[in-house]
């Protein structure tokens, strides 16, 4: 499965000259905006606790910062669905040099007791996350770990 879609930029001369402009795109989310993510997280009703360790967000690569934003995105989507109510933790730390690392923890929900969830799902979000890592040059793991579920990443700075 391929997540990026690639395309020649409209920009270059000789490419896309009798193609009328389209509207404009949003920009991609970054690292630096996790805060807006968690607010947003908070106000659905997610109990989170945002702990993000980077000197300056703003300096994080933006195909870094763009990962690890989709990584805690989708965790916190997964948590939503698989355990609506828990407490969720998010850590992010990272420097350049070094990259940054990502852990996404909440309780998984006692046995026998399923989940409600009205979240509409393909079941290919973890999938996806390993592609997205595996093709910024990171590494993933995720399951579950001492009645916590765990989805914890590394991603390089110079992604």
């Amino acid at each position: 499965m391929v997540i990026g879609v690639l395309r020649t930029p409209a920009s270059e001369p000789g490419v896309g000259d009798d193609q009328a402009e389209g509207p404009a795109e949003a920009p991609q989310p970054v690292l630096a905006d996790l805060e807006r993510l968690a607010r947003e997280s908070r106000a659905a009703g997610m109990r989170l606790r945002l702990d993000v360790r980077v000197e300056d967000p703003d300096a994080v690569p933006d195909l870094a910062g763009r990962t690890v934003y989709r990584i805690v995105q989708e965790a916190l989507t997964n948590a939503r669905k698989h355990a609506p109510g828990a407490d969720v933790r998010v850590e992010v730390n990272g420097e350049p040099g070094s990259g940054v690392d990502i852990i996404v923890r909440n309780p998984t929900p006692e046995r026998g007791q399923s989940a409600p969830s009205t979240i509409p799902g393909s079941g290919q979000g973890l999938i996806g996350l390993a592609e997205r890592t595996s093709l910024a040059g990171g590494q993933l793991r995720h399951g579950p770990t001492g009645g916590d579920f765990l989805v914890q990443a590394w991603i390089p700075w110079s992604a």
